[in-house]
């Protein structure tokens, strides 16, 4: 599976869609995360494991715990994939819009 695959897999889960958007408002640690959802801190954890496994958080040790960060090499990664597919909306848009009208008989 490409790393791509593995960002949208971990995204598609909507507690990890929930977690990653928590750390993307600012840094946290696995307990400031659990106060914001109705799962265990073992769940959370869990999540957060297949986020940093795709590359999509990081954990930076602080203490006796991780403060999670967005990973922006990961994140990086992902919007150029999705980049892509917006440039080639927009050529056939752009080839489209440009092309003459048909005559109609």
């Amino acid at each position: 599976m490409t790393k791509d695959s593995l960002q949208l897999a971990a995204l598609g889960d909507p507690t990890r869609r929930r977690i990653f958007e928590l750390v993307g408002v600012r840094p946290r640690t696995v307990a400031e995360i659990t106060r914001e959802l109705t799962v265990s801190q073992s769940a959370v954890s869990q999540h957060l494991k297949v986020l940093r496994e795709s590359r999509l958080v990081r954990a930076e040790p602080k203490g006796a715990s991780n403060v999670y960060h967005i990973d922006p090499a990961g994140l990086g990664q992902m919007r150029a994939w999705l980049d892509r597919f917006w440039s080639n909306t927009l050529a056939a848009y752009k080839q489209a819009v440009e092309k003459p009208p048909e005559v109609s008989r």
